[in-house]
């Protein structure tokens, strides 16, 4: 099973090293336009190779892309301290018009991934090309808030003392700052979540909530602020979502892809439980939100909707 990555920055080397350390796929290409940074990446991926698993690692160019199941793309220019996702659009849409033809050129039948921020946008610009290609738009799905879930389980399993594995609570909507935290379907061993809290003695005030909230809405900013670049979680999260895909594992992912109507919102590309499987995403799936989550989950859409607009015609 063959995957390709475009673009070898952070994002990029780090999905293709998790990619290596959890054996998934059995080859593995890095593209970048800068050859020298994609040739020292595969050198330095290869290396990890005899004391993980056994893929083959190499550089290309586009045409060895070829025969690709899943092409993986990072390409772009990155996030800067203090700048929104939302504010990479215009710079990353140029690039995204150039890339996505020429892998469909040479792997037209790969399942896309896009992980370029601000990824909702970029997947909804992904999957236009790509259709004037003849892909059709399920095989173009984006990270999404993937990551943000793993995030906000991750936070509550702590907080509730409990593996985050068996915590199920969903980020919907934007990657990025009006993005969504289903607290009223969060559960823990089929409970509730306040069920479990009230048996475990834990406490889940406002004031809780309200911290786990930020953590998980702010955790990117505070990580560039620090080192300059999030890519460790993204990486992996990269990793698992290219795995459901090569092994067709029909996995429920927040991950993004435009859809009709989201909330009301026409025409739009935002994080929503999603099934994932060899031929990318198979089936969306509605939430029974309260009326707050419902009313921040169309004003989510509309925020990536008006970025769409401001875009225009690219």
């Amino acid at each position: 099973m063959k995957v390709g990555i475009v673009g070898t920055g952070f994002v990029g080397a780090t999905a293709g090293y998790a990619l290596v350390m959890r054996g998934v796929g059995r080859e593995l290409v890095l593209v970048d336009k800068n050859q020298a940074r994609a040739d020292a990446e595969a050198d330095d991926i290869r290396h990890a190779v005899p004391f993980a698993h056994p893929l083959g690692v190499r550089a290309g160019g586009y045409a060895d892309l070829r025969g690709c199941r899943a092409v993986l793309i990072c390409a772009g220019v990155g996030q800067k301290p203090g700048e929104t996702r939302l504010h990479l659009l215009q710079r990353n849409a140029q690039i995204f018009s150039e890339v996505v033809p020429q892998v469909l050129t040479h792997a037209p039948d790969a399942v896309l991934l896009v992980a370029t921020n601000p990824v909702d946008v970029m997947t909804h610009l992904a999957a236009r090309y790509a259709a004037s290609c003849g892909t059709p738009t399920g095989r173009v799905l984006g990270s999404g808030t993937t990551l943000d879930t793993a995030r906000f389980r991750s936070l509550l399993g702590t907080h509730c003392g409990v593996d985050s594995h068996h915590v199920h609570a969903y980020v919907v909507g934007e990657h990025g700052d009006s993005e969504v935290l289903t607290w009223s379907l969060a559960t823990i061993a089929g409970m509730p979540l306040p069920e479990f809290a009230r048996l475990r003695g834990v406490d889940l005030s406002e004031a809780v909530r309200r911290d786990i909230d930020g953590k998980v809405r702010r955790a990117a900013y505070s990580i560039i602020a620090g080192k300059g670049a999030t890519y460790y979680g993204i990486g992996c999260a990269l990793a698992r979502i290219l795995d459901v895909v090569l092994h067709d594992q029909r996995a429920i992912l927040t991950v993004c892809m435009p859809a009709a109507d989201v909330a009301g919102v026409r025409d739009v590309t935002v994080a929503l439980p999603r099934m994932v499987g060899g031929q990318g995403v198979l089936e969306t799936f509605p939430l029974p939100l309260d009326d707050d989550e419902k009313g921040r989950l169309r004003d989510s859409a509309r925020v990536i909707r008006q970025a769409l607009d401001e875009l225009g015609d690219v």
